[in-house]
């Protein structure tokens, strides 16, 4: 039987991982743009952008995950139809998909409106931050429209391994979002200078850019009867089958998006620096995440196909290749990281607070250290949904939750400590994770799951 080699399984996660540098490039580029403005009248604001734009990212993200576990679902199911060779069967999986996101996002679009205007004013103690950020979001939330019909497109090439596709897509969505960026924030080339709301139409577009770039590439490559894609009806069943995988995934990513922006607002808590320190340590954990979540991604998709093909020996192997893989890229980038940290916090600090870079060094070291602990963690955890077991994974999720946030409350919301210890929450997260997820896959039942 067919086993994945560290050549192929490079070969399905490069792509992947160059296509989340492009991504978090969209995210990256709005916090360096955001840190170079500038007013006279209002000391700061780079750093007040920066940490608002950071805040609402996450507050985005939180809600739109529950359409990305949704999607996650989807190519579990098309990576194990891929697996089986019934291609045909997977046209169906991706329209059906789309159709019942968009339906989705709109649900989303106004649930965002009333949680923005009327729980997140509550919570955060700075009103610059909030109108900073309620004026991102007021932009941002048109994104969800076409997010819900990329994450589809994206668990389509990666069920069926053709992960090139991303990376060339991803680079488009980068350079879209670096020109609006430079042309919005700004005012360059005679376009109106709107600040952070600028930077929130730049993402916008760029996920316009994305839906453009899927569906020309889509139709010029793929061969639409071999994959079903002439089968337009509507089927609810098709959307039942990938809610049985997808609902615990959804309800998962939810709950840990949630939480981590729980984290963030509760340090928004201690002062404006706390937050600024604390998206600066966010904006360099993404980078570290691209590698991480490639590899987590390839996980996900070869345990889908490698089930699919009945080898089901050959999982742990695989997981164990992959696993060895990720921590040897993240213990380069730590190293990289150690030597010069305050050059690489430099490159996205505000401009106008040059002294925030030497006491974000300290908390960025924490991060780095529990790097190795998350890249073994989120390959394993990843691989029990590959299998299909999503309702292990987020009962493995609400464990590992309740004991993130016992520790966060305790360090960041009632001891109020340091930005370096509100990080070692991290340490709460990934630990527990990792040894749940080991004793699952060496002693449940999971090598017969159907989907």
């Amino acid at each position: 039987m067919h086993s994945y080699s560290y050549k192929d399984i490079w070969r399905v996660s490069v792509p992947i991982m160059l296509g989340l540098l492009a991504q978090n490039i969209v995210q990256l580029t709005g916090t360096f743009f955001l840190g170079h403005v500038s007013d006279p009248s209002q000391p700061g604001i780079a750093g007040i952008y920066q940490s608002a734009s950071g805040l609402a990212g996450i507050y985005y993200v939180a809600i739109f995950t529950i359409c990305f576990g949704f999607s996650i679902g989807g190519q579990i199911m098309i990576s194990r139809r891929n697996g089986e060779k019934n291609y045909d069967k997977i046209g169906s999986i991706v329209i059906q998909g789309i159709i019942f996101l968009q339906i989705f996002a709109l649900i989303l679009f106004f649930l965002s409106g009333f949680l923005a205007d009327n729980v997140l004013s509550m919570f955060m103690k700075s009103p610059k931050i909030y109108a900073a950020t309620e004026a991102y979001l007021s932009w941002r939330v048109y994104g969800f429209f076409f997010a819900a019909i990329n994450v589809m497109f994206r668990a389509f090439y990666v069920g069926i391994a053709r992960t090139k596709v991303l990376t060339f897509n991803a680079i488009a969505m980068a350079v879209i979002n670096v020109i609006g960026d430079y042309l919005l924030i700004f005012g360059n080339l005679g376009f109106p200078k709107l600040g952070i709301e600028g930077a929130a139409i730049a993402a916008v577009l760029s996920e316009i850019a994305s839906v453009l770039f899927f569906a020309i590439y889509t139709f010029a490559t793929i061969d639409f009867k071999k994959y079903g894609f002439v089968k337009m009806r509507f089927k609810m069943s098709i959307i039942k089958s990938i809610l049985n995988i997808s609902s615990f995934t959804m309800l998962q990513y939810l709950i840990s998006m949630s939480t981590w922006f729980v984290f963030f607002v509760a340090v928004e808590q201690h002062s404006e620096d706390a937050l600024k320190i604390t998206n600066l340590v966010r904006s360099l954990y993404l980078v570290y995440f691209i590698p991480m979540n490639a590899l987590a991604t390839t996980a996900n998709t070869l345990v889908g196909n490698t089930m699919g093909m009945g080898n089901i020996k050959g999982v742990i192997p695989l997981v164990k290749r992959i696993c060895v893989l990720n921590l040897a890229i993240i213990l380069v980038m730590v190293v990289a990281t150690l030597v010069s940290p305050e050059f690489w916090i430099s490159i996205i600090a505000p401009r106008d607070e040059v002294s925030i870079i030497a006491d974000t060094v300290l908390p960025l070291i924490v991060l780095l250290f529990s790097l190795p602990i998350s890249s073994l963690s989120i390959v394993i955890f990843s691989s029990i949904s590959g299998t299909g077991n999503t309702r292990a994974a987020l009962i493995l999720e609400m464990i590992t939750m309740v004991i993130y946030i016992l520790a966060m409350f305790w360090i960041v919301i009632y001891k109020q400590m340091s930005v370096a210890w509100c990080w070692t929450v991290e340490y709460f997260y990934w630990g527990p994770l990792l040894v749940f997820s080991i004793i699952y896959l060496s002693r449940a039942k999971w090598q017969n799951k159907r989907i």
